[in-house]
C-alpha cells in the first residue's frame, strides 16, 4: 500500500511538471486587484516610515514558482511565475497595504523632526504546498526615531489554506501579506502615539 501511495505521488509530480512544461507561461502577483480598505484603527494614522529591502531565502527569490508536493519534495514550475522577482513582489504589496490600508507615509521629515520609523522584514520560510496551504514565517522589526532607538522585534508564522490550482496558492499568499501588514500596521499605530510597539498575541496569526 505504501509503494502504491508513493508511486501515485511520483506520477502526480511528473504530470504536474509535464503539464507545466507544455502550458503557456502564467504570471501571478501579490498586489491586490483593488486598493486595500483603510483599517478602522488607522484612519487618523500618518507616520513616516521606510520599508527596508525584504530579506528572503535565495531559493525562492526568483520569478519561477518553487512548490512543495504532498510527498515533501520540491519542484520548480517554469510556466508559473511571479510578475517580478518575489522579493520585489513582497515589498511592493506590503508597501501598498501599509500606505493605503494603514496610513503609512513615505514623506521625508522636515529638519528637526523625528527620523522615519524603519521597518525590517526577514522571511525565512515561503512555502507553497500544492493542494494544501501556504506557510510564511520570519520576523519583522520596527526601529523608531534614530539609530540609537530601541527596536521592537517580533517573530511570526502565517498559514493560509489553498486549493490545488496555482491561482488559489497566489490568493493565499496575498491573504498572508494582508495579515502581516496588519501586524506591522498596528505596531506603527502604537509608535505614532508615542507608545512602544508590541508583538501580536501568539494566536493572532502574525
Amino acid at each position: 500500500m505504501r509503494f502504491r501511495s508513493l508511486s501515485f505521488v511520483a506520477a502526480a509530480a511528473a504530470a504536474l511538471v509535464a503539464c507545466s512544461a507544455a502550458a503557456p507561461t502564467r504570471y501571478h502577483t501579490l498586489m491586490p486587484a483593488e486598493p486595500p480598505a483603510r483599517a478602522p484603527a488607522a484612519r487618523t494614522l500618518a507616520v513616516a516610515a521606510v520599508l527596508e529591502p525584504i530579506r528572503l531565502p535565495a531559493q525562492v527569490d526568483k520569478p519561477q514558482w518553487l512548490v512543495r508536493l504532498p510527498d515533501d519534495s520540491i519542484v520548480v514550475l517554469e510556466q508559473e511565475r511571479w510578475a517580478s522577482p518575489l522579493r520585489d513582489e513582497l515589498r511592493q504589496s506590503l508597501r501598498e497595504e501599509l500606505i493605503a490600508g494603514w496610513g503609512m507615509t513615505e514623506q521625508r521629515p522636515l529638519v528637526g523632526e523625528r527620523s522615519p520609523v524603519r521597518i525590517g522584514i526577514d522571511i525565512r520560510r515561503f512555502d507553497s504546498v500544492i493542494g494544501g496551504e501556504v506557510r510564511v514565517a520570519g520576523s519583522w522589526s520596527l526601529t523608531a526615531g534614530n539609530a540609537s532607538s530601541a527596536t521592537t522585534h517580533c517573530e511570526w508564522f502565517i498559514r493560509e489554506r489553498a486549493g490545488g490550482e496555482m491561482p488559489s496558492l497566489a490568493a493565499a499568499h496575498r491573504r498572508a501579506v494582508v495579515r502581516l501588514a496588519a501586524a506591522v500596521g498596528a505596531g506603527l499605530g502604537r509608535v505614532s502615539r508615542g507608545e512602544s510597539a508590541a508583538c501580536p498575541a501568539p494566536d493572532s496569526g502574525a
